[in-house]
């Protein structure tokens, strides 16, 4: 009788998997067959495209395959589409929804859903725009999947709402204003059309299998409240968005009632990808590898660089150089030092600082401060810059002076040290900024948050208006091998 019992139970879990796993599969429809292209309709060089091993191949000069089947008359509006994609590496490759056949060229319709993991660009070009980025509209700058391993991606449109899946992550959730045409810069607007594949140039090898959608009714609407607010700073976003610039906040921090979920909602609300960064160092959260390794652990998957911020002048020999490695990018400040008379101080706690008598002497102390930690700690970018005291802070231009502010630009260049520019403390100077670029420092935006007022990168924005900073003046995180710490040491 037991194992009558038994064989029932099983034999009753694997009825309802099973009808679980066919509802799940209902409304899905292939638009690949694994045998051939029948359905789909290449524009120039056709050849491009071919069909191995059940997978399409993009493999050649530049081209791109439409689908021009029967299912939904290859005209879709409201969808889910599925499909499977491996890169080899350099692949720069995409899928293209709500767009049309067209025999040369780049798809004048529609938006594109990149794929690229490791591609570089051409020329003097460098394509900042990675894997599962709403192309140019909301995108992904760190690579979330690898060459030669297979990734899904999953994406849907209903109503005005785009949002993209990486491996059953989301990370893009786009919603289009009621203004699309003044507020996204490369003049496209959700509407109905098409997919297409790309295969963008011989050097660029793609596969995709299992591609399959699910029409859903074109009546979807996106409720008024989701649409964004369009002001000047939400254009401004989108066209540098549109422009390769990195959207990127370097320095945020998860603290003072601000969650991880807290910063990946925000992050994809405002088309702004973050580094979310830990304070490593004597007296602060983490002292240790152990401690930073955990971190590290805590957040591995997550959409999101992943930062040390290192704290004070002892965090050179506190941790390994084989754990710093493992950060995406690693910075600090002086605003944590020892002065000439052995004081400990942090300069942005005012009991700590005490009364400043002589001005000129304190700049010259943490001009020295500020320069052996640009010329000694293996760092990627140096935040919070030229801040000052509260004691101080009111007498900035005249403390700040133009041999100070060269002897750090100098340093930053010689040392291959990015320049933040802060969010918060609206930090450095135009001044500073200008003189920087023109000796090809390179620059990141970043917050320092202490709660979760993480703003937009205003700051930032303002001074690439003011000061003329192209995209190529913006800190991209390093390859393993390449970081600072595997260059430089301790």
């Amino acid at each position: 009788m037991l194992k009558i019992a038994v064989c029932s139970f099983l034999c009753l879990v694997v009825s309802l998997a099973a009808s679980a796993q066919t509802k799940a599969d209902e409304g899905w429809i292939p638009l690949f067959d694994g045998r051939s292209l029948k359905g789909w309709k290449a524009g120039e060089n056709a050849a491009s495209f071919r069909v191995e091993n059940g997978q399409i191949l993009c493999d050649g000069p530049t081209s791109h395959l439409f689908y021009a089947g029967q299912v939904s008359n290859a005209d879709f509006r409201n969808f889910e589409l599925k499909a499977e994609v491996m890169t080899r590496p350099g692949a720069n490759s995409g899928i293209f929804f709500h767009t049309r056949f067209q025999q040369q060229g780049w798809p004048a319709k529609g938006f594109e859903v990149q794929v690229c993991n490791t591609c570089e660009g051409e020329g003097e070009y460098r394509e900042r725009k990675k894997t599962a980025s709403l192309y140019g509209v909301r995108n992904i700058y760190k690579a979330l999947a690898k060459d030669n391993e297979w990734f899904q991606l999953h994406f849907s449109v209903r109503g005005k709402q785009v949002q993209i899946r990486m491996n059953g992550l989301l990370v893009v959730d786009y919603v289009e204003p009621d203004q699309p045409m003044q507020a996204n810069e490369r003049g496209r607007v959700i509407d109905h059309g098409a997919f297409a594949l790309q295969c963008h140039d011989p050097g660029s090898k793609a596969f995709f299998k299992n591609v399959v959608v699910k029409p859903l009714p074109d009546d979807l609407a996106t409720p008024a409240s989701q649409r964004p607010v369009v002001d000047d700073l939400y254009r401004e976003l989108l066209r540098l968005s549109a422009a390769n610039y990195p959207l990127v906040d370097y320095h945020v921090h998860v603290r003072g009632g601000f969650t991880l979920e807290d910063a990946l909602r925000e992050s994809r609300r405002l088309g702004i990808q973050y580094g979310v960064a830990v304070n490593c160092g004597l007296n602060f959260p983490i002292t240790n590898d152990a401690g930073a390794e955990e971190f590290l652990k805590s957040m591995k998957g997550q959409p999101v660089w992943v930062a040390m911020q290192a704290e004070g002048r002892e965090w050179v020999k506190m941790f390994s150089k084989e754990t710093v490695a493992k950060f995406d990018y690693v910075f600090t400040d002086a605003m944590t030092f020892t002065d000439d008379k052995g004081k400990r101080m942090r300069l942005w706690i005012k009991e700590e600082v005490g009364e400043i008598p002589d001005k000129q002497a304190f700049m010259e102390m943490y001009l020295n401060r500020i320069l052996s930690v640009l010329n000694n700690e293996p760092v990627d970018i140096y935040v919070n810059p030229t801040f000052l005291p509260a004691p101080i802070a009111g007498d900035y231009d005249q403390l700040w002076t133009p041999d100070r502010m060269q002897k750090v630009i100098a340093a930053a260049r010689k040392n291959d040290v990015a320049i933040e520019i802060n969010n918060r403390y609206r930090l450095p100077s135009p001044g500073f900024l200008k003189a920087a670029k023109k000796a090809g420092v390179k620059f990141s935006c970043g917050t320092n948050n202490s709660d979760a007022r993480i703003g937009r990168n205003e700051y930032c924005v303002e001074m690439i208006k003011e000061c003329g900073l192209a995209w190529q003046d913006f800190f991209v995180p390093r390859p393993d091998g390449q970081k600072p710490v595997q260059r430089r040491g301790f």
